[in-house]
């Protein structure tokens, strides 16, 4: 007798993506788990079925939902974070270069947060967040939030009448200038819901910069690595 080969699950994420490995495919549906229903709402069960893998299969790539969670949100900010390294090393103590490396990570920063998949930076304040797991990815964030101060203050160095504020304060106020973009792609579901010169003229705004400091800034980031 022939034999025939039982059907499998069928897959929720991957008719647009099949060439993705199994490892990106189960971070990918997660994603959109998560953001979707809730990380509480979620189980392994769920993102193994979106899959259309086995259960079993999808702990020999992740221990639990809590690993795939912190893959996706070290994912969403190591690239700003290792960018803002870079950029604060170019700048060093020079306003100018300082201003344009503002410019040139916030730019940055907005698209990548822009593109991330399901819009994952939603998931940045959610309480789970809190648990030490999670530490890896609390510690970018505020390494990057801190470049974004240290840079911000310098640059405000370009316009000497405008009143100083605390790095740590205004590495805080530059981020959440960044991060608008996560509620308005919440809000009206575009991939780009905002363009991401216009946040990086708003975070040099907030620096204490003028429109001519800020041109030559946005002039100068384009020759930045």
């Amino acid at each position: 007798m022939e034999k025939t080969s039982r059907a499998g699950r069928p897959r929720a994420v991957p008719d647009a993506a099949p060439e993705l490995p199994p490892r990106e495919q189960i971070l990918l549906a997660a994603a959109g788990l998560f953001v979707g229903q809730g990380f509480g709402g979620t189980s392994t069960r769920a993102i193994a079925d979106a899959v259309g893998i086995r259960q079993a299969s999808l702990y020999y790539h992740f221990a639990g939902k809590d690993d795939i969670l912190a893959e996706l949100l070290n994912r969403s900010v190591r690239p700003s974070a290792e960018l803002a390294r870079r950029l604060e090393e170019q700048a060093g103590p020079d306003p100018a270069v300082s201003a344009a490396a503002l410019y040139a990570l916030a730019a940055t920063d907005t698209e990548l947060l822009a593109r991330a998949p399901h819009n994952i930076g939603s998931l940045y304040l959610i309480p789970e967040v809190r648990d030490p797991r999670f530490d890896e990815f609390r510690a970018l964030r505020e390494e990057l939030q801190e470049v974004y101060g240290r840079l911000g203050g310098k640059a405000g160095q370009l316009a000497p009448g405008a009143n100083a504020v605390p790095a740590s304060v205004l590495g805080a106020l530059l981020i959440q200038v960044v991060e608008v973009v996560i509620p308005l792609r919440r809000l009206g579901g575009s991939e780009l819901p905002v363009e991401p010169a216009v946040v990086a003229e708003a975070t040099l705004r907030m620096a204490g910069l003028g429109p001519a400091e800020i041109r030559a800034a946005a002039a100068r980031a384009a020759g930045l690595p």
